[in-house]
């Protein structure tokens, strides 16, 4: 099954999905979703129903939702609405149902812990610790891990000084770093390592990890240095920055005859390590 035409199936009910490449988001027929969550026999007059509701309600949501051409019961393709995650999350609180409940529940947990964190920003670092270990990475990759966040908020502190927008501007630019240094970009990163919406930095070795930790803090002091001022100036301090761990990353390759930038994850060569050696 391709990413596609995929259907994720919920309580033995399908839900028809979509992923777009280019905006790197999953879409869901909100129909099937309204189907499964709200057990209703006339799925598109409730979601009528239910347009109307947040309209009344003053929520602009229903006017930003799209339509995509997905497959039908009978093997044709009509368009329907669809809707991201979080548009999805949104619809859900104003679906009253009990299978629903579980999904406002988490999402009333998730931004409880954000505001914690927000008082608290040392909570952050310690549930993601918790999770990291749950996951079954190791404290060595942890503790690297977090400090490549804490070398990546110090970049975009520097670019947030530059004028640097957030948004489509840092995606830019760490683009160029990526390319800069692995020699491939962002976008062919996560194809190699046939990732969608995960984080590509959780699927890095140690290795790649910790140059694409000397690309970010080069391209930070670098930045210091010349003070760039226009958006096409931060994009050569990039490159520069990216390109400092690219020859670092030949110079290993050089000594090693291994490719750097992998396939594979973390966990998965950890995985590999422990399967028993065949005789």
């Amino acid at each position: 099954m391709t990413k596609e035409t995929a259907i994720k199936l919920f309580d033995q009910k399908q839900v028809r999905v979509h992923w777009d490449d280019d905006r790197e988001k999953w879409y869901f027929s909100i129909v099937d979703v309204v189907a499964v969550l709200a057990e209703n026999e006339r799925p598109r007059k409730y979601w009528n129903d239910l347009k109307r509701k947040l309209f009344e309600e003053g929520s602009e949501l229903s006017e930003k939702i799209g339509q995509l051409k997905m497959l039908s019961s009978d093997g044709k393709h009509y368009k329907t609405d669809v809707a991201d995650t979080e548009q999805l999350l949104r619809l859900i609180q104003s679906i009253p149902s009990p299978k629903a409940e579980p999904f406002k529940l988490w999402l009333a947990k998730v931004g409880y812990e954000r505001i914690e964190e927000t008082e608290d920003p040392e909570l952050a670092f310690e549930r993601a610790m918790e999770t990291y270990l749950k996951n079954g990475y190791s404290k060595e990759w942890i503790n690297q891990r977090l400090k490549s966040i804490e070398v990546r908020k110090e970049l975009t502190v520097e670019w947030d000084t530059r004028g640097v927008k957030k948004g489509l501007e840092y995606a830019i630019l760490t683009d160029e770093i990526t390319k800069a240094w692995a020699g491939i970009s962002t976008k062919q990163y996560k194809q190699l390592k046939q990732l969608k919406k995960e984080n590509l930095r959780d699927n890095m070795t140690n290795l790649e990890l910790v140059l694409n930790m000397l690309a970010e803090a080069s391209t930070k002091e670098i930045s210091k240095k010349k003070k760039p001022q226009t958006f096409d100036d931060n994009k050569k301090v990039a490159q520069e920055g990216g390109h400092v761990a690219g020859v670092a990353r030949k110079e290993i390759e050089s000594k090693t005859g291994e490719s750097v930038v992998t396939p594979d994850s973390y966990l998965a060569l950890q995985e590999k390590k422990s399967l028993p050696k065949k005789k």
